[in-house]
């Protein structure tokens, strides 16, 4: 009981910021997406309340995935409308449920840690990219926009240029002005003050930018934020219109073939963005806590089934909103559940004072975590552990901005794996050559390391192929532990046409040649 107390003294303040982080995305993404401005809150809810009391995790926040916005907004088009689509999401959520029971979580193991570290960077440089904007005023674009081709023959480096023709000086004096607050609370005079080290920076710049637009609106109304610059939910004057806010599924399309085709590309889809955040987050976690990867997609089909039931948008655990948590001090997964709990109440009891909000505002805490995201140590410390590590790391980075999510990870995974294969071709074994001094021969003595895999299987070829002719040649599998069966295949294939080159061959310690081996 006293550690959920101490926690919670972390946990509260944290999910306040991610509720702050969290609700221009909601509506920004389903504004994108060409769905229903409430579907995104109800996303939101249900990644925060329910997938937060499944999963296991202990810092990720799950919601609406500005990575399936392009699925989302061909989806609707192509199933005939919403209601169709919700059909696709609660079946998505089936599949990925299963996934879980099935063990699926095991691939997010299996991405390289550049790739996974190069995608934090670029999410992070692309927030700061695409929250300038905003910060200065220009919200043409929607907020939770992340791909860099845009509506309109624009992308995000064109986008961020024009908005500086189109500044508008109260939102900028608000925005620096938030920024400002931001910085200021995380320097050590504040973090050292037992009372103001309780107030998260986001709250902070949230109020100073309510406060310095109400005194533009009494001392210069002409530079006053108004209409688009501000967060614009729905208000609802009595608990019975609250009813309007639910879509339903429609169960006659059961028959439609594009129905499941949808499903399976967001499960498959969510899934892949929902691992590697959660492997994301848990690199970043300062106690190293680990998430058990099928609970986590098991608590994701939960969270999606309810999202296709009541009119949500498809959720995934979300990056920026993990960072936001995570860069707000949260220790346990509370911190997700309050922010869910915060937007219910901003749709039921809060929706007219959260409409003060200066969209300006949360651009400064969204920079801020971009930031800390894309931090120029992070570039350094990569850079010095070796270009194998480094190139990855850049590619992946250079080709989410220029591409989106998913693409640009395929791209940094494509440059991982072939720095892999590099790896594994040089070193599969030792080789030693000295002479044997009983007939005079050359011997090499060929130690297969602790792992040999398919991998192996060309480098393996090429020096058995490249030995010289009347040698002693001594393969020694004493070291290894396995070994997959197309190397071992290698090896037994080229003992048998050594006369050739009048080589003699010694095997020690290798399995028979059956299947994939297991050596002890």
């Amino acid at each position: 009981m006293k550690k959920i107390v101490s926690n919670l003294k972390k946990d509260f303040p944290a999910s306040i910021v991610v509720f702050l982080v969290a609700l221009p995305l909601c509506l920004g993404i389903a504004l994108a997406s060409g769905a229903p401005l409430v579907s995104g809150l109800l996303a939101g809810i249900i990644g925060g309340v329910v997938v937060g009391s499944f999963s296991k995790s202990h810092l990720s926040v799950s919601g609406p995935a500005a990575g399936l916005i392009t699925i989302v907004l061909g989806a609707i088009d192509s199933l005939g409308g919403f209601n169709a689509f919700l059909l696709a999401v609660l079946v998505a959520g089936l599949f990925q449920f299963l996934l879980g029971v099935l063990k699926a979580g095991v691939i997010g193991m299996y991405f390289p840690t550049s790739v996974i570290k190069g995608m934090l960077a670029a999410i992070g440089l692309t927030l700061i990219l695409k929250q300038i904007p905003h910060l200065v005023g220009f919200d043409s674009d929607a907020f939770g926009e992340m791909d860099f081709i845009q509506a309109g023959n624009t992308n995000t480096v064109s986008y961020l240029i024009s908005s500086f023709d189109h500044i508008h000086l109260g939102a900028t004096l608000v925005g620096i002005t938030s920024l400002v607050f931001m910085l200021l609370w995380g320097r050590p005079f504040i973090k050292q003050n037992k009372y103001l080290n309780l107030v998260p920076g986001g709250v902070v710049a949230v109020t100073v930018g309510i406060v310095l637009n109400a005194v533009l609106d009494r001392v210069a109304p002409s530079m006053a934020i108004r209409d688009i610059h501000m967060v614009n939910l729905p208000v609802f004057e009595n608990f019975s219109e609250l009813g309007s806010l639910f879509r339903f599924p429609d169960f006659s399309q059961l028959s439609n073939p594009n129905i499941y085709v949808v499903a399976i590309l967001l499960a498959l889809v969510g899934s892949l963005e929902t691992l590697l955040s959660v492997e994301a987050v848990d690199k970043l976690d300062p106690q190293k806590r680990r998430t058990p990867k099928n609970a986590e997609l098991r608590a994701q089909g939960i969270g999606n089934m309810i999202a296709g039931l009541i009119g949500g948008l498809p959720i995934t655990a979300v990056i920026v909103r993990s960072s936001a948590n995570l860069g707000a001090g949260a220790k346990s997964k509370a911190s997700a559940i309050l922010h869910g709990v915060f937007l219910i109440l901003s749709i039921t009891l809060l929706a007219r004072f959260i409409n003060y909000i200066p969209l300006t505002s949360l651009a400064a805490i969204l920079l801020l975590v971009g930031f800390k995201l894309t931090n120029p140590s992070i570039y350094k410390t990569e850079f010095k552990l070796g270009y194998e590590q480094f190139i990855p790391f850049i590619v992946t980075i250079v080709a989410i901005f220029l591409t989106n999510l998913l693409w640009g990870i395929g791209i940094g995974l494509g440059t991982g794996i072939v720095f892999i294969l590099v790896a594994n071709h040089r070193i599969p074994y030792h080789y030693h050559k000295s002479v044997h001094h009983e007939n005079g021969k050359d011997e090499i003595r060929i130690e297969l390391s602790e792992h040999v895999s398919f991998l192996n299987k060309a480098s393996l070829l090429v020096t058995l192929e490249e030995l010289p002719e009347n040698s002693h040649v001594i393969i020694d599998g004493t070291k290894c532990e396995d070994i997959h069966h197309d190397a071992l295949e290698v090896i037994y294939n080229f003992a048998e046409s050594t006369s050739e080159k009048n080589i003699t061959f010694e095997l020690r310690d290798l399995p028979k040649l059956t299947g994939t081996i297991n050596h002890h």
